[in-house]
């Protein structure tokens, strides 16, 4: 797999990381079956007119069930890192998902640079959103990160 092919489908899979967590949330989906729902029907799919990208499937799974192992130590990060007054609670739930996504790949994976962790997922936020919140992924990550020591 040549280097921008393995980099479009790290970028499709923290894409549909957030979705599946998304999901998570909102459904309460048991993770096997989440996992399994995204393998079979979502990943490299078409949907509703939509091509899927192919994602990187252990990356994706990495993602999903790390975020989910890990779901309080990450909060915990970010909540050191809102603003006074905001919670995570207060955060669109689609947001909270990036960040966590993000915050993930920031303290548990180590071959993925600090750079490229916070750009993919403002890169994934401006699919949701306008500049504004793609700004507040960039600093809250850019946050996480230094705590991190990255």
């Amino acid at each position: 797999m040549s280097r921008n092919s393995r980099s479009q489908a790290r970028s499709a899979a923290r894409l549909a990381a957030v979705q599946a967590l998304y999901q998570r949330q909102m459904e309460t989906t048991p993770l096997p079956r989440l996992l399994d729902e995204f393998h079979q029907h979502r990943l490299g799919r078409e949907i509703e007119g939509d091509e899927y990208a192919d994602a990187e499937v252990a990356f994706f799974d990495d993602v999903v069930s790390g975020v989910d192992a890990r779901r309080e130590e990450i909060d915990d990060k970010l909540t050191a890192r809102l603003a006074q007054g905001w919670t995570l609670a207060r955060l669109d739930k689609t947001m909270l998902q990036i960040l966590r996504c993000g915050t993930y790949e920031l303290i548990a994976r180590p071959d993925v640079t600090k750079a490229t962790a916070i750009s993919e997922y403002v890169d994934v936020a401006k699919a949701f959103f306008d500049d504004r919140e793609a700004k507040f992924v960039n600093g809250v990550l850019d946050a996480v990160a230094k705590d991190a020591g990255r």
